[in-house]
């Protein structure tokens, strides 16, 4: 510049050296040079992620100002200003530098360079979309930084309908007729079914719930009934067969015999009066305790029916028949227990 100067210096003065320009015009071309090199002159502030510096530039654009302090971008670098735009004193450049993110989704990863400011901006911008229930760790609005990993889970949700077996239920009911400690099948049971409608939750394909959303009977069960026994049971058989009994007393037994002789005897019920260990034997009873026709079982007796009866046969006393005198006397006079049967 100042070359320039004595040049102009030189222009001004005669072959002898003198010179012939007032000093006014040499003191203009003085401040109009200064004035020039000021408007010139720029102070800049760059701020590179929110860490800033001021320099000092004669460049005219931002990319001549970039080049001049070594400002290398990268083309995921964001700027506030275009590369063309000119500077002026005292501007203010921003600058983001882009960060390396892994990205995994879909089974895949990969590496993302950004300069976005949270991961919902940088998937929005790298064009990877989101289903409303797909899960992303962390959080949509988390801040990104260098060397951030992101997760995306991908949910998907279904509905599906299955038919299934209702169970039935086994009911159990006491039945007096039949001997204690038996059952009967009154009623097989038969399973019901029904639809349920569940939704079925699945992250990256994978189920993690199913929730019953609507169910459906479409045939009711039939529970099975089954008859328990508790009729009580002769401590004797019949045949092999158990026989039942309603009460059960004890009765002061005494004996007769066939005084008009076997076959020829007959009760006050008008029964022939008979002694038959292999079916009933006729019995005097108290008709008001026990009425005829009555069939009994008399303990070390065996099976009776009652159809007699005597003066002195009272309340709980019955007497046993026998064919002949000698079986009576042999019977004598005894307590014994008496069932009344079904």
């Amino acid at each position: 510049m100042w070359f320039i100067f004595s040049l102009k210096v030189k222009e001004l003065t005669s072959s002898k050296g003198k010179i012939i320009v007032p000093l006014s015009i040499l003191l203009i071309i003085i401040v109009s040079v200064t004035t020039i090199i000021c408007l010139a002159r720029k102070e800049v502030t760059v701020v590179i992620d929110g860490e800033q510096q001021t320099v000092v530039t004669f460049k005219n654009s931002v990319e001549e100002l970039f080049t001049q302090e070594n400002i290398i971008l990268d083309e995921k670098d964001k700027v506030d200003k275009a590369l063309q735009d000119k500077i002026k004193n005292k501007d203010i450049i921003h600058i983001k530098k882009a960060v390396n993110v892994k990205v995994t989704a879909d089974g895949t990863e990969q590496n993302i360079k950004t300069a976005e400011d949270t991961i919902e901006d940088m998937l929005k911008v790298e064009g990877i979309s989101l289903n409303p229930e797909d899960k992303v760790f962390p959080d949509m609005n988390s801040t990104l930084y260098e060397g951030l990993q992101v997760k995306i889970v991908r949910v998907v949700k279904e509905t599906i309908t299955e038919t299934v077996p209702i169970d039935f239920e086994t009911v159990v009911k006491d039945d007096n007729n039949i001997a204690y400690g038996h059952n009967k099948i009154v009623q097989e049971g038969e399973k019901g079914e029904k639809q349920i409608t569940f939704e079925v939750t699945y992250e990256d394909g994978v189920e993690v719930s199913k929730n019953v959303v609507n169910e459906t009977i479409i045939k009711q069960p039939r529970n099975k009934i089954v008859a328990r026994g508790t009729m009580s049971v002769l401590p004797v058989s019949r045949g092999g067969a158990t026989v039942g009994y309603s009460r059960v007393f004890t009765a002061r037994a005494t004996a007769y015999y066939a005084v008009n002789g076997v076959g020829k005897t007959y009760t006050a019920s008008g029964r022939k009066a008979v002694r038959d260990p292999a079916g009933f034997s006729t019995i005097a009873v108290d008709p008001s305790v026990i009425p005829y026709g009555t069939k009994l079982y008399v303990e070390g007796y065996g099976f009776a029916i009652a159809a007699d009866t005597g003066t002195s046969i009272k309340g709980n006393k019955i007497d046993v028949f026998f064919n002949t005198y000698k079986e009576a006397c042999n019977w004598g006079v005894r307590n014994v227990k008496v069932y009344v049967l079904k």
